[in-house]
């Protein structure tokens, strides 16, 4: 027989340290672990994946109805009246972004600023606005200003 390249060490006892405690057998294990070598690969994956909408033009028909409910609303802001506005939100990270929709009621808006505010103080860019919906406006008594 051949002699073998570790035959000298091969049946030698398990060294055991004196001065350290063994380690465990998932302690040992988590060192052999993989590692990810691309950090924040996953994450830009994802990221990349991720849909976001395009604002929608407003037809002419559209931005005036939204105008005339928005007019109505400051003059009646007052009133308390419940409203659900769907707007764009800009995505802070790629461009374009999502509609989201905002349920309550209106405390001010200020249209110097262009914004309205909702009592949860939630401001909402009138730019951004694509509709603006409330059982006042479906009634016979919303009336045009």
């Amino acid at each position: 027989m051949k002699k073998q390249e570790y035959d000298d060490i091969i049946d030698l006892p398990h060294h055991v340290s004196q001065r350290y405690r063994q380690m465990s057998r998932k302690n040992r294990a988590a060192q052999f672990a993989p590692f990810a070598a691309l950090t924040g690969y996953e994450a830009s994956v994802k990221e990349e994946a991720r849909l976001t909408e395009k604002r929608t033009e407003l037809m002419e028909e559209q931005y005036d109805a939204l105008n005339r409910k928005t007019a109505y609303l400051m003059k009646h802001v007052s009133e308390a009246i419940t409203v659900s506005i769907t707007y764009f939100l800009l995505d802070k990270k790629k461009s374009g972004g999502r509609y989201v929709t905002a349920c309550g009621v209106i405390s001010e808006v200020d249209e110097v600023e262009g914004v309205i505010t909702m009592t949860d103080k939630k401001k909402i860019p009138m730019s951004d606005i694509l509709s603006i919906d409330s059982d006042i406006f479906e009634d016979n008594t919303f009336t045009e200003i």
